[in-house]
This record gives structure tokens, C-alpha cells and sequence, in this order.
């Protein structure tokens, strides 16, 4: 049976225990390691003759790592006395980005503890790697905050619901991932001023949305784990019914995300040229226009890139040429990172397709585990797209990998039915609902590539509540740190040691 990652610095702990009991076995570390499931890696030889444990069995063994690391010790603990400098973390995590587009990223991070929370993803790397795990790895997002969950078009045109970017993915603890959703669930209801009772339940519901998710996925097959996608216009999480105003955020999101595809952005961003063919219309500092070298050296690594699609694909790709080129900000910890965004034309300038090309850079948790296995890892822009493929349960047809200048890109469309449930709207019963949505899909996610039955068995059954009160602790407490974070942030701005630019978004 295939052993899980053992080279991180994490303590690893357990083995099996009876399947019918929950409590915690006294069997032998290496025991439980030879029956926990490796995540979903690379495998260049399928062996289909060699039975694996039943899940029961590993769900047993997932129990008895409670032994060691039990739930509560997911609590809150002290702020470790060697703890960086959070503003020294931040400023290594912008070397290599272009320098002229740093104070803008640094404006936009400085607006509220949560967009400093989404662009400090390196700080909360390093607090993670202090944390004790369960010792189940996973193919993990890297950075499951509320914002990176959105709505997205399925090629048979069906608008989805589940995680939507990937440019921390890479291999390590399930718990990473879901310790920064609950984070983000306490940060972002801080800023709008919900009351503490409320943020706790919204951070429970999170954590119970997992554990529900994962005992619920621990006995199905693999087949069954990988087809579940959440159609956004019926939304159905077990242990949660949708209420009436969650049901209207949804509606009014997919009203808007139905409206954005490659005809209305065209419209959005693009002008005639004096000769009648589209450009981009030069909006800096987001959208600006480069020069001549930078459009060719992007239309060659579209043509690389087209060579990374399955042949079908590329026979699609092939009926389009490209009109024009920009360099797009996005995000807030993507600020500074080059992106460009590619128009291309098919049957006639009215047949557009716009393909966004990104920078993938070295993921926050790097330092800290294994990481993805070759060839993955020699190349950022295919980690990115491998994990993309696996976390998700319906993607983009066009997902893709290049290098551009000798830096990995990656290659998707830009505004294929994409919307967002606004942060704005979490509050009352929205904030509980989505809560729950977002850690059933994190733990769908997980499912696919890791051991749920494993996971499952940690984590107990939904009466083990003393789990979840853990994470709401832990989010509690993270909140009040990243608050003090944030505000060393200010301080280095109004000392001189940041630059902050203007923002016109903000």
C-alpha cells in the first residue's frame, strides 16, 4: 500500500484502531502509515492486480492518529518566540516581481485585514508549519480563503460552484487548508463588523461542512468522488439546506456570471483600431499595452502552450489567431507577477476568445513540505495546472502550461462564465450557509486526491464537536494575529519602508 509523505518536519503519529469504535488505537506508528493512502501524485505504472485496504480499515487508521494529535490540540497555542517579521516575509515574497507594480500590491493589501490576510499567504505559511497535523496529506489548495471559491462555466455551459485558484497548490496536510478557510471566514466577518458569536458559528459551520462532507465521502468510490460538482442553480450540501437569502445570492451571482463571456468583455476592453480590427483599450495601471518583443514573445508561448492541450483541443485552438496582447493585474497577492490576457479572433472578429497567460511563482508553503513530484515540480505553470485538474471537478477545457523569457506560465480563459459570491453578502444566515458550502467543497476536494476515509476517521463523526471548537479557537486567535500583522503593515508604510501607490479599484 502506497505510504504517505514522511519528510516533513511535522510529527507524524498512530495507527489503527477498531473500525467500530472512535476511539484511538495503540497500534504502531509504522502501522498506520502503511495504511493511510498516499495523495494522488504521479503514477507512471497503474498496478490494477494489487487490492488496496478497505475503507473501513483506513478510516480505523485515521482514528488512531488522534493518539498523538488529538483535536483540541488544534487550538490556538503561542505566538512561537523565533516568529519572523511579518512585513520581512512579505518583502522576500516580492522578489522578482516588476518593481513598478509592487506599491500597488502593496495598496491593495493594506486596505483591510482580509486583503492583507490574501496577500500575506507566505506569512500564514510559516504560522501553518508550527501547527500540528494528523500526518494525512493531501493535493492541497494553499489558499482556500473565502474569496478563492467562485462560480465558473462547465463546457456544457452549467455554472459550477468550488475552488477557483490554484497558484499555491502543492502536496501537504489537509489541515493547512482548511485552518485558512475557517481564518478567512473570521477575518473577512471582522471587517463587516459581525458579532463575535456570529463569526464563531459561521468558523463551526466551516469545520462542520468538512467533517460532515468527508464521513459522508469516506465509504464512496472513487468514480462517485470525483463526478461531484455543485451545479450553482440547485445547491445541495448534506447537513444544510439552503435558506431563502443564500438562495437569492446565488441567483443574482449567476445572473452576473452568465453575463460575462468572451462577447461581453470584448465590449468591456476592447476598441477598434483605425484600420477596424480590435485592440485593448489601454487602461493603466490594469490593463495597459506592451510593446511589440512582449506580444511576440506571448504569441510564441501561446503556440508552446497549445502543445500542453489534449489533441482535441489543440484542433479547436488552431481555428484562432491572435489580434492582440496586454498586461492585466489581478488579485491581490498575484500583484506584480506578469499577467497578460491574449484576444484572439476565429471565424470572424466577432468570434473572440481571450485567454489570460499568468506568471506562476514559487507556492507560499514551499519551504515547508515535499511538494509536488516531477515533473510537476520543475515547473511552476504545470504544478499550477496539475493540481487545477485534480482539486476541481469540472474545469476549463483550455487549461494549460508555457514559459515566456525562461518564467513558467500558465494558460486559462478569461471570463468563462465566471462570478463571485460576494464577501459583502456574508452576513446572517448567508455567512453560516456559505461557510458550510465552503468547507464541503474544500473537503470534496481533498476527497479526490487524498485518503477521505483516513481524514474522515480523524477528524469523528458530526458529534465530535470538540474538533471544530478547536479551529474556531485557533481562527479566533489567528484573527486577533492578523490584525497585529496588519497593522506592522501600516506602520512600515507611514515609516517609509513600504510604498503604496494608489489604487483606482479601491
Amino acid at each position: 500500500m502506497d505510504r504517505a509523505h514522511t519528510d516533513r518536519p511535522q510529527d507524524r503519529a498512530g495507527d489503527g484502531a477498531p473500525p467500530d469504535t472512535d476511539a484511538p488505537g495503540d497500534g504502531s506508528l509504522a502501522a498506520a502509515e502503511d495504511i493511510v493512502l498516499e495523495p494522488l501524485a504521479d503514477f507512471p505504472h497503474i498496478d490494477l492486480r494489487t487490492p488496496g485496504e478497505p475503507w473501513e480499515k483506513r478510516r480505523a487508521a485515521g482514528k488512531s492518529l488522534r493518539a498523538k494529535v488529538p483535536h483540541d490540540g488544534h487550538g490556538p497555542g503561542p505566538v512561537p518566540k523565533d516568529r519572523p517579521d511579518p512585513v520581512r516575509l512579505i518583502e522576500a515574497a516580492q522578489a522578482g516581481r516588476q518593481a513598478h507594480l509592487i506599491p500597488l500590491r502593496v495598496a491593495r493589501m493594506a486596505s483591510s485585514p482580509f486583503a492583507f490576510l490574501r496577500g500575506a499567504a507566505t506569512v500564514m505559511a510559516w504560522d501553518l508549519a508550527r501547527t500540528p497535523t494528523s500526518g494525512i496529506d493531501v493535493v492541497m489548495n494553499g489558499d482556500a480563503h473565502i474569496a478563492n471559491f467562485g462560480l465558473f462555466g462547465t463546457p456544457q455551459r452549467d455554472i459550477v460552484l468550488d475552488l477557483n485558484d490554484f497558484d499555491e497548490v502543492t502536496i501537504g496536510p489537509w489541515e493547512w487548508d482548511l485552518k485558512r478557510l475557517c481564518a478567512s471566514i473570521e477575518v473577512a466577518a471582522r471587517d463587516l463588523d459581525v458579532a463575535q458569536g456570529e463569526r464563531r458559528e459561521a468558523v463551526l459551520a466551516a469545520a462542520y461542512g468538512y467533517q460532515h462532507t468527508m464521513t459522508e465521502l469516506a465509504p464512496q468510490g472513487p468514480l462517485d468522488v470525483w463526478h461531484r460538482a455543485a451545479r450553482a442553480e440547485e445547491l445541495d450540501f448534506s447537513g444544510i439546506a439552503i435558506d431563502q437569502e443564500s438562495r437569492e445570492v446565488v441567483e443574482r451571482a449567476v445572473e452576473k456570471a452568465r453575463k460575462r463571456h468572451n462577447k461581453s468583455l470584448l465590449a468591456q476592453v476592447g476598441e477598434r483600431r483605425v484600420d477596424g480590427g480590435w485592440r485593448f483599450r489601454n487602461d493603466p495601471p490594469i490593463l495597459t499595452w506592451v510593446d511589440p518583443e512582449t506580444r511576440e514573445a506571448v504569441t510564441a508561448g501561446l503556440e508552446r502552450y497549445a502543445e500542453t492541450l489534449p489533441r482535441e483541443r489543440r484542433f479547436m485552438l488552431s481555428r484562432y489567431h491572435v489580434v492582440d496582447v496586454a498586461h492585466r493585474v489581478v488579485g491581490v497577492g498575484s500583484v506584480g507577477t506578469r499577467a497578460y490576457v491574449a484576444l484572439l479572433c476565429g471565424n470572424s472578429d466577432q468570434d473572440v476568445l481571450f485567454l489570460q497567460v499568468k506568471e506562476a511563482v514559487r507556492p507560499a508553503h514551499a519551504p515547508y513540505v515535499a511538494g509536488m513530484p516531477e515533473p510537476y515540480a520543475s515547473h511552476e505553470g504545470e504544478r499550477v495546472i496539475y493540481g487545477q485538474r485534480l482539486l476541481q471537478a469540472v474545469g476549463d477545457p483550455l487549461l494549460g502550461w508555457t514559459s515566456i523569457d525562461g518564467r513558467p506560465f500558465y494558460v486559462r480563459q478569461m471570463k468563462n462564465m465566471k462570478g463571485e459570491i460576494p464577501v459583502a453578502c456574508m452576513r446572517g444566515q448567508p455567512l453560516v450557509y456559505f461557510s458550510w458550502a465552503y468547507g464541503a467543497l474544500l473537503a470534496r476536494a481533498h476527497a479526490r486526491t487524498g485518503d477521505a476515509a483516513a481524514i474522515a476517521g480523524y477528524c469523528g463523526r458530526d458529534r465530535h464537536a470538540d474538533f471544530r471548537a478547536a479551529l474556531a479557537d485557533w481562527a479566533r486567535a489567528y484573527g486577533e494575529r492578523n490584525a497585529e500583522d496588519h497593522r506592522l503593515f501600516l506602520e512600515a508604510i507611514a515609516s517609509g519602508r513600504l510604498e503604496a501607490a494608489e489604487d483606482p479599484q479601491l
